[in-house]
This record gives C-alpha cells, structure tokens and sequence, in this order.
C-alpha cells in the first residue's frame, strides 16, 4: 500500500498563527497610541512633537510635498528639492492613500486623515510581515516573531516612516524563496527594491549561497524575475516623469551626513580622514570592505551559512555604513537579526540601545538650532552615546552570526537537526565551491 501525505485543510494550518497575528495588531495599536499626543496637535508644534516623542514624516509630508493637490512624479510647478524622495512603489501608495483622505476628509483636517490611512496600512504591514516572518522561521520557531510584532523599538519606529511596507515585501520574498517559488520570490523582491532600496542587500546573500551550492537555475529565475518587476514599475515613470523619477536619487546621491550615522561622530569631532573625506566614497569603501569579508566567510564556513545570518550581515553592514541611520531603520533589521540569531541576551542589549536612540535623538534635537532648547534637550556627547550604543550591540550580534557560521554547533536554529529552512534550494545543498578547494 503506498502511503500518501495528505496536507491539513488551510483552517488548522493557520491557528497557530492566530496568536501571532493578534499580538502583532496590538503592537500596532500601542505604536499608534504613542502618537496620539501629536495627533491631536502636538505635530503642529516642534517642542511638543520633540518632548513628547511621536514625530512621524507622515504628517508634514502631505503638504510639503504636494500631496495635497498632485501626484508627487508628476507634479506641475514643484521645486525639485520639494518633490517626494521616495522610489516609486512607495511613491505612489502616498498618492492612493492622499486621494482616499481628500475623498473623505474636509481640507483642514485631510494631513491627520492622511496620517490615520497610512496608520492603517502600515498596521497591515506588521501583521503581515510578522506572519509571514513566523511561516519562514518554521514551526520550531514560529514564536521568535513576536520579536517583529511588539519589540518596544518596533512600537516607537513603526509610524515614523513607511518602512513597513517594504518589511512585508521582504519577508514574502524570503517566505517564496523557502518554498522554492522563485519567481515570486522575484516579484517581491523587486517591489521591495522599487520601495525602499536596502532590499538590494539581499540579492548579495542569494549570489553568494548560490556561488557556493551551485544552484545557479533558481538564483537566476530570481535575479530576472526582480529586474523585470523593478523595470515594469520603474520604466513608465522613467520616461514620463523624469525629474520626479530621479528625485529619489538624485537625493540619495547628495545628501550629505545625517542623523545616526557615524560619519556625524567623526565630523564632530574632526577626526582627519574620517571626519573630513568624502563620505560617499567612504561609506562605499567602508560597505565594500565589509561585504568582501562577508563573502570570504560564506565561501570559507566549515558549513554551509544559513541564508537568514547573510542577510543580516549584509543588511548590518549596510546600515553601519550609510550616511544616515534614522530611527526606524530597526524595522529593516530586527526580523532579519531574529531569524539570524534568535538568542534573547543579545537582542535585549540591542534593543535597550535602538530604545536610547529613539529617546536621545528627539531630545538633541530640542538643543539644536532652530530650537536651540538647551533646558529641554542632551548635547553632542550624550547623543553621540546613542549613536555608538546602536553600533556597538549591532556589532556584538554580528560577532556572534560570525561566530555560529564559524561553529555550527552553536547556531541555535541548527541545534533542532534542521539545516536551513529559509533556504530553498540551499536547504541541505551539498558545496560545489568554497575557497577549501581552491587552496586544495
């Protein structure tokens, strides 16, 4: 007799995520009631938005950036430097959400509709990336999710800006990819590019795995199927907005140091090269460095690495050296952390410092000019401990990725005799090439 796998109906698959879910709306409530203080007007004033931590872009970019009356690529008479700076998937969910709130909304109160919309969606956005994240942790561990879906930093990040979207996109991506569904796993991937642009990060980490396995069919379906959604939503803008187009990078390309970077320490305090080169080509030199040692380890591990600790690698290093590191970049990387490393000492300390920053960085701002509030605000040294603080814990759990990668035994995730279940077509690969057999 031969015995068939009959698969459980989609109603008991799903209840063990229902738990997931609900805790994931409720941190989506709570980071909304963090908010309310601005929302009922505190947004109006810098002071009260400073001192009571609820600033979001949401709010002020309804009118700053013309979305109160066009479309942001397409806009009439809007000085370059005011158009949105964003790529254009998210572009454009600014537009439909703008649309809904000028639908419903009288004009005096339509920024705080805006605000409540895009609330909404970014809502969504968690619970969804949460699901998702838990389905590509694997029933072992479905719960390290709850890391995504009520961190305290992922509460007081979550509305400051848009990140949540391209969240969700990132873990559908890795969802398909574990479920050997390449081209999806490519469409995702390309809106997630098209919306904010450190998914690019990920396709490093696919390219470096498939190096190694040989697995060069599915990286490629991959790689054509997020060039060719990128191009399908990219292009039509390309040619018939140009300018509104290339904002996003002309901004990314020119923007000089901003807050949370490091390269602010070093200008600060006018350390020579560091504090006084170009920190373009800096911080490019600086990711390079870091992501030939990245690849020098997923071709010298003693085992294959997951494809969650490349990831967050790469996305780490990314961050670490950018010239700007602003407060809600914690979304991009906690799923990723989790899934690379789920070992509860080490997040803690990372996230009791991602907590410090969120506070430190509202308060310096309350000393700097045009508010220049010294009795309100911390000065540079004190902020400058929120900044290393960041680094430092990011640091340590880099270390330790490193570590498990270097000494299989002790990755966690491995112990529970599994091999990678993110990994797809990795998942238990047999090595075509590592730099051992090059040296042999």
């Amino acid at each position: 007799m031969t015995s068939v796998e009959v698969r459980a109906p989609f109603v008991a698959r799903a209840v063990p995520y229902l738990p997931l879910g609900l805790i994931a709306a409720l941190g989506a409530t709570l980071a909304y009631v963090v908010r309310l203080p601005c929302r009922t007007g505190g947004w109006n004033d810098q002071v009260s938005t400073y001192t009571n931590f609820c600033y979001t872009d949401i709010y002020p970019l309804y009118f700053d950036r013309e979305l109160a009356t066009q479309n942001p690529y397409f806009a009439q008479g809007v000085p370059f430097d005011k158009q949105v700076e964003y790529p254009v998937v998210l572009g454009e969910v600014m537009q439909v959400i703008s649309w809904l709130a000028r639908a419903v909304t009288p004009e005096a109160a339509q920024a705080v509709r805006f605000y409540d919309l895009t609330v909404i969606l970014l809502g969504i956005s968690l619970v969804a990336g949460v699901l998702l994240m838990a389905a590509v942790a694997g029933p072992t561990r479905r719960w390290d999710a709850l890391w995504y879906a009520i961190s305290p930093a992922v509460v007081l990040a979550a509305y400051i800006n848009w990140d949540l979207v391209a969240g969700a996109l990132s873990m559908g991506m890795l969802l398909a990819w574990a479920r050997r569904k390449q081209v999806l796993a490519g469409v995702l991937l390309g809106l997630a590019i098209a919306t904010k642009f450190y998914p690019l990060m990920f396709l490093g980490a696919l390219f470096l795995l498939t190096w190694r396995t040989g697995r060069w069919r599915p990286f490629l379906v991959t790689l054509a199927s997020t060039a060719g959604t990128w191009l399908v939503v990219n292009v039509p803008f390309m040619l018939f907005a140009w300018e509104g187009w290339r904002r996003f990078y002309v901004f990314s390309q020119e923007r000089g140091v901003d807050w949370g970077s490091p390269w602010l320490f070093f200008q600060n305090k006018g350390w020579p090269i560091l504090g006084e080169g170009d920190v373009s080509k800096l911080g490019m030199a600086s990711l390079a460095i870091l992501c030939l040692g990245i690849a020098v380890l997923t071709l010298a591990a003693p085992r294959r690495p997951r494809l969650a600790q490349i990831c967050f690698l790469a996305l780490a290093a990314f961050m670490m050296t950018n010239k700007v590191w602003s407060p809600q970049f914690v979304l991009w990387l906690v799923p990723f952390a989790v899934l690379a490393r789920p070992n509860w000492k080490p997040l803690v300390l990372w996230q009791l410092a991602e907590v410090w920053y969120f506070v430190a960085i509202w308060l310096y701002l309350l000393s700097q000019p045009p508010l220049s509030r010294s009795d309100l605000g911390i000065g540079d040294d004190t902020y400058f401990t929120a900044v290393w603080g960041r680094i430092i814990t990011i640091g340590i759990m880099m270390a330790f990725v490193v570590r498990d990668i270097l000494r299989p035994e002790k990755d966690v995730v491995r112990q529970a005799d599994l091999d990678d279940q993110a990994g797809g077509v990795f998942d238990d690969a047999p090595d075509r090439f590592t730099l051992a057999s090059v040296v042999r």
